[in-house]
């Protein structure tokens, strides 16, 4: 028997879940300011009780490794080597684009083909993205790019593309082929933990101390305009 527990801290989204051998036993999500760092281990002993599992029932701790918000990413990871490393448990990482994608997929009827384009807001037209077939193989990597009214053309030209993930406000505004469909789904700790299952079932773990997370992008902290001596 496995537990697992998940974290999904890559957006706005502070998403926790517990699977039991890959079955959802319970889950909590909220998406207010300060969630990650003001609210998650609360989130995680609340979880814990109501399902009545202690943290030393707990097998592994799973993560949505990024890309995401580089603040939620390292608070999620933190968190979750934190609790790998004291109940000396694996910590097993899993791709976030590929957690949103099997989101989707659980959407899609079965007889429906196509491929998938999970998303995450990046600045301005700018998104995160990776592109996935309906097996979950990645079959355009995960990179960043600037939407406009014809990414995507020559994969909407032949046949149905999913799109998923928070970015799709922006994106629906721009594409607007007929084989563009726009899924209304968010991150959830949920998929993460039934592909961090698998990855449990095949020995595939992070390595506790080298693991970080897939930020993309290297973190620019912005400079502050206002004159410090005035402050």
């Amino acid at each position: 028997m496995a537990i697992i527990l998940s974290l999904e801290t890559s957006t706005t989204i502070c998403s926790i879940a517990l699977h039991q051998n890959g079955v959802l036993i319970g889950e909590k999500s909220l998406d207010v300011p300060g969630a990650h760092s003001e609210k998650l281990m609360g989130m995680i002993a609340t979880l814990l009780d109501e399902c009545q599992i202690t943290i030393g029932q707990i097998n592994a701790v799973a993560v949505s490794e990024g890309p995401g918000s580089y603040t939620g990413l390292r608070i999620g990871v933190s968190v979750a080597k934190g609790l790998a490393f004291a109940g000396d448990i694996p910590l097993i990482s899993v791709r976030t684009m590929k957690a949103l994608s099997y989101g989707a997929k659980s959407l899609i009827n079965n007889k429906e083909t196509g491929l998938i384009v999970a998303m995450l807001d990046a600045r301005r037209m700018e998104v995160y993205r990776e592109v996935f077939d309906q097996d979950l193989n990645s079959v355009r990597k995960l990179d960043s790019e600037v939407i406009d009214e014809e990414s995507y053309s020559d994969l909407l030209d032949k046949g149905k593309v999913y799109f998923v993930g928070d970015a799709l406000e922006k994106v629906s505004k721009v594409i607007h082929q007929a084989n563009a469909v726009f899924l209304d789904i968010k991150i959830s700790a949920e998929y993460v933990g039934v592909l961090a299952f698998e990855k449990f079932q095949k020995g595939e773990f992070a390595d506790l101390a080298y693991f970080v997370p897939n930020y993309l992008k290297e973190f620019k902290a912005l400079q502050s305009k206002k004159n410090p001596l005035l402050i």
